[in-house]
């Protein structure tokens, strides 16, 4: 989708975008170390109905800079918001993948986004076990802070069949392409400084809290094979917010959404009046 990109400097950000269809407005927001290649299935779907807006989030891929309060949730989010003001975009229906729907649901419940509906794919809504949550940002924050890890990473990744593990790791299996895209990702230092970055700012627990003050419509698409996010996670969502809709997608993973774009596209249109759909 290289001919829909663009770039444009919003809350001291360089942000690479990709704009294409029409219609009522969608925002795609990725998660922690993707980037609008993720969409590259399920976006074209979404433009004959919608207009797409999908954004590389600050230190990943192509987009240049951190906001202010460096890329913790809110601080993202407060970006993010900054970014649709100045491109005049209210969207309408928000999809977020795993910590991409932390962010559109921090987003809603700090009215700095009021869409119709969003949906969480595969979101990363919820703290995990306590002892892997305990150790992650700690160790993420030293590795961010030490120089030349990230450049130690990207070289560990130099070889394709270990980021072919990795996306195995996830519970998924991408075609040629998607494996090629991650390979290129994982082999740029910045994006992953930025990667980085963003887990030794994460924090969930305030966001778990607020979940029940969400008004927005809430569509969980949940892939049974997930093992990034335990499928459960959707369960617990629900007990939090009883009226949330989840779907689950039989055999896919993490990356349900590049897997089977037209999967879960069917699943959005079953429920398009869950997100207030045209």
């Amino acid at each position: 989708m290289s001919e829909a990109s663009r770039f444009v400097e919003a809350a001291g950000i360089l942000w690479h975008l990709q704009q294409l269809g029409s219609g009522p407005s969608v925002l795609l927001i990725h998660g922690t170390g993707a980037s609008t290649h993720s969409w590259r299935g399920l976006a074209p779907l979404l433009a004959q109905r919608y207009s797409v807006l999908a954004l590389d989030l600050p230190g990943h891929a192509f987009t240049v800079g951190t906001p202010n309060g460096g890329l913790s949730l809110n601080a993202i989010s407060e970006a993010i918001a900054t970014l649709l003001a100045q491109l005049s975009i209210r969207p309408r229906l928000v999809i977020g993948h795993s910590a991409g729907a932390a962010i559109a649901a921090r987003m809603a419940l700090d009215g700095r986004v009021m869409p119709d509906a969003m949906v969480s794919l595969n979101g990363a809504l919820l703290p995990f076990d306590p002892m892997p949550g305990l150790l992650l940002a700690p160790l993420a924050r030293i590795l961010a802070a030490v120089p030349g890890v990230p450049g130690l990473f990207s070289w560990s990744a130099r070889r394709r069949s270990a980021v072919e593990r990795l996306i195995r790791s996830t519970g998924s299996t991408l075609d040629a392409e998607g494996v090629d895209l991650y390979w290129r990702l994982v082999r740029s230092r910045s994006h992953v400084a930025g990667v980085l970055d963003m887990m030794a700012h994460w924090d969930l627990a305030p966001l778990a809290r607020c979940l029940p003050q969400l008004t927005v419509p809430l569509l969980q698409l949940v892939g049974s094979a997930d093992r990034t996010v335990p499928p459960a996670h959707a369960g617990r969502v629900h007990e939090l917010l009883p009226s949330a809709q989840t779907v689950l997608m039989p055999g896919l993973g993490h990356l349900a959404h590049e897997e089977r774009p037209d999967l879960v596209m069917q699943a959005l249109r079953v429920r398009d009046d869950a997100f207030g759909a045209t």
